[in-house]
């Protein structure tokens, strides 16, 4: 028996990337996220043009614009000379923010009064607005510590931060961790929703179930090909994310990969529900599009879970993405141990175990 399983698992890794089309859809995934996603979705605020209105012209103002002018964030700045123009250069989306400084902000300051600035920020894109305002905010108030030193004026109390697990905020050590889990989700989904619509198209499925294969060790045939291919192909993810693109490794890799398997297997018994109720690799192909898209909006990946609806919070926690995202990020920054992974760990083997169930008696229905 054991070795009839072994013929059925190699016979679906066989499949899976002899096809020239399977092997692109395995392959050029992994190849095209590890090299665009790190630098291209970022929350980062870079190349930003900053508009500015300086009524002042003083000293105060000018060293000011010089240090905007210095900022990363803003490498290209307009400068305008009324407030027209101000509020054109935010309609026309020619700035993503826009500075006015009045008449009188040198002699004000000079004079140890409060100096407002004006700062207009484009709503349209109000994430990248708020950073960026961020940013000159935290220039700004520099300034204004430095000139409070040198008159010998103690600040007010401040809020100093310190960023916990990703001193420098550096974007990819978010990216990667959790590209890990999407190209896991991709390689899980893809190999299991096709390998039954693809013997169904191909014809072979009567021939599969005259086999002496009962249906049970179809599906661990059909699941362990997927598996393998996952964690493969996280592998290269994870490889690069840490000897490439610098990413540490605090926790263990043993559990990081027992978490992996976890993950896969309850993925894969999404996978083989979609391809029991598909005919052809077509319909396969939409049911993996239809699920992986829900998935990741819920996951806490484009928005945290706790903003959501409480209904959808609950669909959250249905979705293995959404803790297996938690347990990556945690092994990789966090150096999590299993005691901190148990919590989002037992969820991903609940549901592993009634996706597979499930698969199994759907694939048992539509044999009978």
């Amino acid at each position: 028996m054991l070795n009839r399983l072994l013929t059925l698992i190699l016979k679906e890794l066989r499949l899976s990337l002899r096809d020239p089309q399977s092997r692109r859809i395995l392959i050029l995934p992994v190849i095209l996220q590890l090299a665009v996603f790190p630098f291209a979705a970022t929350l980062e605020v870079k190349n930003s043009t900053l508009a500015i209105l300086n009524q002042d012209q003083g000293a105060a103002s000018r060293e000011l614009v010089h240090r905007l002018a210095i900022a990363r964030a803003f490498p290209t700045l307009l400068t305008v000379s009324s407030q027209a123009q101000l509020t054109r250069a935010i309609d026309e989306q020619r700035a993503l923010l826009a500075i006015e400084f009045p008449a009188d902000f040198s002699r004000e300051l000079a004079a140890s009064r409060p100096a407002p600035l004006l700062a207009i920020a484009d709503g349209r894109r109000s994430n990248s607005a708020q950073i960026a305002l961020g940013y000159a905010e935290a220039i700004v108030q520099t300034y204004a510590d430095e000139l409070g030193a040198a008159r010998g004026v103690v600040p007010a109390s401040r809020i100093v931060v310190r960023n916990a697990y990703n001193p420098n905020l550096d974007y990819q050590w978010f990216m990667l961790p959790v590209l890990v889990a999407v190209i896991t989700t991709i390689g899980s989904l893809i190999v299991t929703a096709l390998s039954i619509a693809r013997e169904r198209e191909q014809g072979t499925f009567d021939q599969l179930l005259v086999s002496p294969l009962t249906p049970g060790l179809i599906m661990v045939g059909k699941t362990v090909p997927a598996i393998l291919i996952a964690l493969a192909q996280a592998t290269i993810i994870a490889l690069a994310a840490v000897f490439i693109y610098r990413v540490p490794l605090l926790g263990s890799v043993p559990l990081l990969y027992a978490c992996m398997t976890c993950y896969a297997l309850s993925l894969a018994g999404f996978g083989l529900f979609i391809s029991s109720l598909c005919q052809t690799q077509q319909q396969a192909f939409l049911g993996v599009f239809t699920f992986t898209v829900p998935a990741i909006t819920l996951s806490g990946f484009v928005a945290p879970v706790e903003n959501m609806p409480p209904l959808f919070r609950g669909i959250a926690w249905v979705d293995p993405l959404s803790h297996f995202i938690v347990i990556v990020k945690g092994i990789f920054l966090k150096g999590y141990d299993v005691a901190l992974v148990w919590p989002d760990l037992w969820p991903l083997m609940l549901t592993a175990g009634v996706t597979m169930s499930a698969a199994y008696w759907m694939f048992r229905r539509r044999i009978a």
